[in-house]
């Protein structure tokens, strides 16, 4: 049980580390295109990318060896051997998509090192972590299927964990803008409504997305039934990501129909750094329930859908 729990809590910070790095690398490749004063922060999140990268690292080392001691059945961790560890990595998809994501975050970290401001360089390091965030879907219930469903579920996984990722960086991206001080950063607050207020169209194709292959990959796993959601663990545990997804959403159409307008008009008015403060409270709140969301998910992804199926 106790390993169950450290695969749940890996999982967790892999999924949080990499959906961040992809969904902050995405915002600012966007995001120079939704206000005009946005490259002067263009540093300030290569920081956070960078910290974000090198902790992923060291989480997906912690994780396969995770994955080895569960694998080769060993008791401790001190019976792994190299040999072992190698043959989870060369031996198995999941271990060929690690590798693959090692690789990626090395070269994110060494092109994140340089001074990256612009609109193309942040469009690379999207590409690095999107890369990184897709091969989670190897770690998940995608590869249960062959053929073309294995790839159609991996397709829709991997899409669902983008979108996700897209979400959860422009949530962390405007609340570092919203936490900004007014008065050692007076551009944030223009910023911060100009980008909240232009990610409308984006999070609006980011639920679109969100809906459709949550959708498609619950049906690949459980079946066109309902009953999975109320006879099984696994049912139980998406239902309350469902109804905190709910809530994500409607404290995301609050931020782009009350508090964003508000920031602009407040702006107008000589005083947008009260009304930031008010938007800040409500990105805050959406953030932890997209955390507790993600939570579920990791705690999903070690329940066997075989359970899931036959409770049908």
């Amino acid at each position: 049980m106790a390993d169950d729990w450290h695969n749940i809590a890996l999982r967790f910070g892999l999924y949080v580390g990499l959906a961040a790095l992809f969904g902050i690398s995405l915002f600012g490749f966007y995001g120079q295109r939704l206000s005009a004063s946005f490259l002067s922060f263009g540093r300030r999140f290569t920081s956070v990318l960078l910290v974000l990268a090198a902790v992923d690292i060291v989480f997906s080392a912690c994780a396969i060896l995770v994955t080895a001691k569960a694998m080769s059945g060993a008791e401790t961790y001190s019976e792994l051997t190299t040999h072992i560890v190698g043959m989870v990595i060369t031996g198995t998809e999941m271990g060929v998509a690690w590798l693959v994501r090692m690789g990626v975050l090395l070269a994110f970290l060494i092109l994140a090192s340089a001074s990256i401001q612009r609109r193309p360089q942040f469009g690379l390091l999207s590409v690095l972590s999107a890369i990184s965030l897709a091969t989670l879907a190897w770690s998940g219930h995608a590869v249960m299927h062959d053929g073309v469903a294995r790839l159609s579920h991996l397709a829709s996984d991997i899409t669902h964990l983008w979108a996700a990722g897209a979400w959860i960086g422009a949530l962390f991206c405007l609340i570092m803008l919203a936490s900004m001080n007014p008065a050692s950063s007076p551009d944030a607050v223009e910023v911060l409504s100009q980008t909240s207020s232009g990610f409308a169209t984006v999070g609006t194709i980011i639920v679109v997305l969100l809906v459709i292959t949550g959708t498609v990959n619950y049906l690949f796993i459980a079946g066109p039934t309902i009953r999975t959601l109320i006879d099984t663990q696994y049912g139980l545990l998406l239902v309350v990501k469902l109804i905190l997804f709910v809530g994500m959403l409607l404290l995301a159409a609050a931020n782009r129909y009350l508090f964003s307008p508000k920031v602009e008009l407040a702006i107008k008015a000589g005083n947008g750094a009260k009304a930031s403060q008010l938007l800040r409270i409500s990105l805050l709140t959406e953030t932890s329930l997209a955390l507790v969301v993600i939570a579920c998910v990791a705690w999903l992804g070690v329940l066997s859908p075989i359970v899931a199926t036959q409770a049908r």
